[in-house]
């Protein structure tokens, strides 16, 4: 327990860096935000319209302390400001609305291809120099190594413009209501498929390797050769014994995966043109809405660091070391 306090305490305080950094950062930056969606109009803007919406953008006049304390109260209640892009949608709303997007689509991918990648690389280590470990490695790799963007267009070329087997870009239907109706959810569904497919693909070889190696020193170990010697079974050597020690670097990298998940895999949604985080963020840049990147960024960092204790905690349960007060 003392353990997770600490780690907590850490995390508290990478996030109030995380928080004034992110205040800092665009503050820095030459231009504001209302100078910004003027050029966009290019046209004559009277100055009173262009005091609304220095108002409505929050920019004032009040020393950084002043500033910094409404920036605080105001993600305190949930206020992150108004977007650029999607002007006169708030920040919150533009967020909302595509978050759970990437969170179906790239979470639900990253989660599979780790679960396959580490029972992959725990069979292969197991069965070591066998035709399923010389097949595996060098199959998955070669998948992995073929650029991501390109691996995309291939599949939705072929199975998307070819043979018509998924939709070619989109998240649903238009002429669909989103909504939880079983027709809605299959046609959801049907668009994910393709690139979710695509996602684990690219990525699964990674996982395997990486539970390989690791398994291959963990049963070079003394306690799986004692655990051999008792006579104990195959699979419970294999998963209580081996993978549970070996799978501890792929937990590290897993939870560093998921907290990077909701910046969404950005080519995926570029390619299949998916309304996720990541696409938000492509519009956000092209179009300098740095309310927009601050709260994404944000977001983010939150996600990172939530996840990464979710991996200490993981660490507590399956490292009984961990778990010793010091």
């Amino acid at each position: 327990m003392r353990y997770l306090l600490r780690r907590l305490g850490f995390y508290l305080v990478a996030l109030w860096a995380a928080l004034t950094l992110n205040f800092l950062i665009p503050r820095l930056m030459p231009g504001d935000p209302v100078g910004l969606f003027i050029a966009h109009l290019q046209g004559h803007v009277d100055p009173r319209a262009i005091n609304a919406l220095r108002l409505q953008f929050g920019i004032t006049n009040d020393n950084l302390w002043v500033q910094y304390g409404h920036y605080l109260r105001d993600l305190v209640h949930g206020n992150m400001g108004l977007s650029i892009s999607y002007y006169p949608s708030p920040v919150s709303q533009v967020i909302s609305q595509s978050l759970p997007w990437t969170l179906v689509l790239v979470g639900t991918s990253a989660v599979i291809s780790f679960m396959l990648g580490t029972f992959l690389g725990i069979l292969a280590a197991w069965k070591r120099g066998s035709w399923l470990d010389r097949t595996l490695a060098p199959s998955l790799t070669f998948l992995s190594a073929i650029p991501y963007f390109w691996l995309a267009l291939i599949a939705l070329y072929l199975f998307g413009f070819e043979y018509k087997v998924f939709p070619l870009s989109g998240a649903y239907d238009l002429s669909l209501t989103p909504g939880f109706s079983g027709d809605f959810l299959l046609n959801a569904v049907q668009h994910a498929l393709l690139p979710a497919l695509t996602i684990v693909v690219s990525s699964v070889a990674g996982w395997m390797l990486g539970m390989r190696n690791a398994m291959l020193t963990s049963l070079a170990e003394d306690y799986v050769v004692m655990a051999e010697a008792k006579g104990l079974s195959d699979q419970r050597v294999m998963l209580v014994y081996a993978a549970r020690n070996a799978i501890l670097p792929n937990i590290t990298g897993f939870a560093i995966s998921l907290g990077f998940v909701v910046s969404g895999a950005l080519l995926t949604e570029i390619v299949f043109s998916y309304p996720g985080l990541g696409f938000v963020l492509l519009q956000a840049v092209q179009n300098s809405d740095y309310p927009l990147m601050q709260a994404v960024f944000l977001v983010i960092a939150i996600a990172v660091l939530g996840a990464n204790f979710f991996a200490d905690i993981l660490y507590v349960v399956l490292d009984p070391r961990t778990r010793q007060e010091r």
